[in-house]
């Protein structure tokens, strides 16, 4: 009995080990300055926390100035104006927690912003340590939709003042006036002193549905401002990323991140799932019949050596028209990174806390985000220069 036991801690052992060498030991190739690691908690917000990240960023670029920008502000600007049109439409339309880029870019350009400490600290309000939306959105959610459904002939404008208190009980009440740094501000002026131009700053996507090198607003719900974002074929995409990252610059990106790859600890990968099943020896189902657990074992044992497909143009557009390539998170690609195998990554920062392997930053590789992108918010100047020409920007 114990020759068995000892015999099967040792083959744990070496399972283990080999678990552990398939696991990514990585290099930088180019890391651009980032601040620090947000935390959206139990909120759909990662297109708040993700966007300001990359603005917080853009201003470090260009100023030297480290800013913890407020994302509460952009909650109370946002979820207003996303009633007003939903009451507008009637109903006909969605609203949600989820949103875009724009509606940071809006609301910096519209509203101005404040810093942080110029709000209630998130969650301070309702007793908790940071955002909650399950009792906000309870509230939310129903007072939008019964003004937006009303059987009346004319409604008032009292319901935006109802509607704003509910904002600002959870959210707190956007600042007319603060001081920071010892020096008064409005939230127009601070913006103003931030030191980047807001006109700067366009989207980029990639789908054939609509021509190459056209502007168009991508159809998904929480687009639901409909900015325009420039159409470039996918391998342009990728260069424009590469461009970006290379010369400085971060990227606001927007995408799929409910696909198996894309894992809790930290890591991202655009699986070949047939190919991964194969190389694990796993001859039990197809891989699509697969439990998303024994899915999670064969990715996480494989780890760097796990088998990627090849994205295309037409995969893209495909998985998009068929609903698997979905605007699910928003998040911040701030550098390069390569693993022992030579295969390149970017760094994205995500709005989880300082969660997963690598404390809150994610390694994705070029292939996930190739395959999975839904669009992404860039300053123009990041882009190189043939295709800025083709754009006509």
């Amino acid at each position: 009995m114990v020759m068995v036991a000892f015999s099967a801690s040792a083959a744990g052992k070496k399972k283990a080990t080999a678990k552990n060498q398939n696991k990514p030991v990585f290099t930088v190739i180019k890391e651009n300055p980032i601040t620090t690691i947000k935390d959206q908690n139990r909120s759909g917000t990662c297109w708040d926390y993700s966007t300001l990240s990359f603005f917080e960023a853009e201003i470090l670029k260009a100023t030297g100035k480290k800013y913890t920008l407020c994302e509460a502000f952009v909650a109370n600007k946002t979820y207003m104006e996303r009633a007003i049109q939903v009451v507008r439409y009637h109903g006909d339309c969605q609203f949600a927690q989820g949103g875009s880029a724009e509606d940071v870019l809006s609301t910096l350009k519209n509203h101005g912003i404040c810093p942080i400490d110029a709000m209630p600290f998130p969650g301070s309000l309702y007793g908790d340590s940071l955002n909650n939306f399950n009792e906000f959105f309870s509230l939310l959610e129903p007072y939008v939709n019964a003004v937006a459904t009303s059987k009346a002939k004319k409604i008032s404008n009292q319901w935006k003042a109802g509607l704003q208190g509910i904002l600002d009980a959870y959210l707190g009440k956007c600042p007319e006036k603060f001081t920071y740094d010892g020096k008064e501000y409005t939230p127009k002026s601070f913006m103003n002193s931030l030191g980047i131009d807001l006109n700067d700053y366009v989207s980029i996507t990639s789908y054939t549905h609509h021509p190459f090198y056209t502007t168009f607003a991508v159809e998904v719900q929480d687009n639901w401002r409909f900015p325009l974002s420039y159409n470039v074929p996918m391998d342009e995409m990728m260069q424009i990323i590469d461009n970006a990252i290379n010369n400085g610059f971060t990227v606001a990106w927007g995408g799929d991140v409910s696909e198996e790859g894309f894992t809790r600890k930290g890591l991202a990968y655009a699986v070949d799932g047939k190919a991964a099943q194969s190389l694990a020896g796993s001859d039990m189902a197809r891989w699509l019949k697969l439990t998303p657990a024994k899915k999670t074992s064969i990715i996480d044992s494989l780890g760097c050596t796990v088998p990627e497909i090849v994205p295309t143009q037409q995969m893209r557009q495909e998985r998009f028209d068929n609903w698997e390539l979905t605007d699910d998170h928003g998040m911040h690609i701030f550098g390069i990174a390569k693993d022992q195998n030579g295969k390149e990554y970017y760094m994205v920062q995500n709005s989880w806390g300082k969660t997963g392997d690598y404390k809150g930053i994610w390694y994705m590789t070029k292939t996930f985000i190739a395959a999975n992108t839904m669009d992404f918010l860039i300053n123009k100047n990041a882009i190189p220069a043939e295709i800025r020409k083709k754009l006509g920007i």
